[in-house]
């Protein structure tokens, strides 16, 4: 695997290696001890798998304090924009944005850290995104900010009039810069 660092501390883009013959192909999605070298001991307990159509916007979502989770994103069908933003207020990086396109064909997978608001949009007709988490969701702790803040201007790659979002994430809060 290959590991490749963003200009966000500590969050990175990982890219397996594809083993291809004329029966097709094969890739490690991971291996624990090359991410544990690469990223550190991050303990994965849960996968989700979500299901998409196109113009969907999910997010942006994170898990507050101790229910903090880092998450490892990969895309098993189709093609998705994907937005990170650092919310961690000791990071030299706080409140700054990352954007990447995951899909099944580049088999790219971008590592969340704690601490990071989440959230991706369906630019192909429809998208399968798996991703490891290291804490259990707790609807308590939850949190999120709106994908339409006109602060960081985020480009989804879906024009406006197709965009899908629901109410909820329509309503998390904007960010206001003191």
């Amino acid at each position: 695997m290959i590991y490749t660092a963003t200009p966000l501390k500590d969050c990175g883009v990982i890219t397996p290696q594809l083993i291809q013959d004329e029966r097709g192909s094969f890739m490690e999605a991971y291996q624990q001890e090359r991410f544990h070298q690469k990223i550190g001991a991050v303990h994965f307990i849960q996968d989700n798998e979500v299901h998409s159509r196109r113009g969907v916007i999910r997010g942006l979502h994170f898990q507050k304090g101790k229910n903090a989770q880092a998450k490892l994103v990969r895309v098993t069908q189709g093609n998705i924009i994907d937005i990170v933003v650092d919310l961690r207020p000791s990071s030299s990086t706080y409140m700054q944005s990352f954007r990447i396109e995951l899909s099944a064909e580049n088999k790219q997978q971008l590592f969340v850290p704690k601490g990071f608001a989440h959230g991706y949009a369906v630019i192909s007709e429809s998208a399968t995104v798996l991703y490891k988490v290291d804490a259990p969701y707790a609807p308590e702790a939850e949190g999120g900010l709106s994908p339409c803040d006109p602060y960081f201007s985020f480009d989804w790659g879906v024009p406006t009039a197709q965009q899908q979002i629901n109410e909820r994430d329509l309503n998390w809060p904007q960010y206001v810069k003191a």
